[in-house]
């Protein structure tokens, strides 16, 4: 055991150079993923079938295809006739988390804001708001907090469907996590580091979608504010108030 412990050391270095190419992944993937559900999400919801219709079609695609494919067609059939695109593995990575992921986060999207009460709307359109202006200042902040919850058990999936890179040769932490394995001859003890360290990641990013979603709640009056959250000392009783 004190064999494996003095290689796991040896290794951090390169263990941490794995975390940051995960955490590159999983930050472009997310900002990607982001930008594709709101794009397809709002696309859905349009009066017009041209704009309604492909976004369908796209969501429906990537949810409905593997991840680990997709990987594989932008890194091995992009190079080749006719397109002629050759991108590093790290872009192959964030690209496909990107849009697999951003077709189930376009459904958030588009469910949340169908869940905002009728009456916001017709109370939006009685006060002259434009599309975009109504949108904007009085839907989207009502459906966002709706979403956060989904938008961060997305993310944690994202952590973990970033590992299939690996597959086209990018040193992230799943790679040198099978380098441990190799080094020690320890499956065990390998895979288990590689379990605590994923979960460290996830448990990180599930506290800053936690704090993310309680600014968003509180910013439509809808629960404490993320310094009362945090607040370590109980609120103060004015005694004068208090009677026997």
């Amino acid at each position: 055991m004190s064999d494996n412990l003095q290689i796991l050391v040896d290794l951090l270095p390169r263990l941490g150079e794995g975390v940051l190419v995960t955490l590159e992944l999983t930050v472009g993937g997310a900002v990607l993923a982001l930008l594709v559900a709101f794009v397809l999400g709002l696309a859905g919801r349009a009066r017009t079938r041209w704009a309604r219709v492909p976004s369908r079609v796209v969501v429906e695609f990537f949810r409905g295809t593997s991840l680990v494919v997709q990987i594989f067609w932008l890194y091995y059939v992009l190079p080749l006739p006719p397109f002629y695109v050759e991108l590093d593995p790290l872009a192959c990575g964030i690209i496909a988390l990107g849009l697999n992921y951003g077709a189930y986060a376009a459904e958030v999207v588009r469910g949340s804001i169908n869940a905002v009460p009728t009456g916001q709307w017709e109370a939006a359109t009685a006060l002259d708001m434009g599309p975009v202006h109504r949108l904007r200042r009085v839907i989207l902040p009502q459906a966002w907090p709706l979403m956060m919850p989904l938008f961060t058990n997305l993310l944690i999936q994202l952590v973990k469907g970033s590992a299939l890179a690996t597959y086209v040769s990018l040193h992230d932490l799943n790679f040198f996590i099978g380098e441990l394995r190799k080094g020690t001859t320890e499956t065990v003890f390998a895979y288990t580091v590689g379990l605590l360290v994923y979960f460290a990641i996830a448990y990180a990013l599930t506290l800053v979608m936690n704090a993310l979603e309680a600014r968003a709640k509180n910013n439509v009056g809808q629960g404490p504010s993320l310094r009362e959250i945090l607040r370590l000392t109980p609120a103060r009783v004015d005694t004068a108030e208090v009677r026997p």
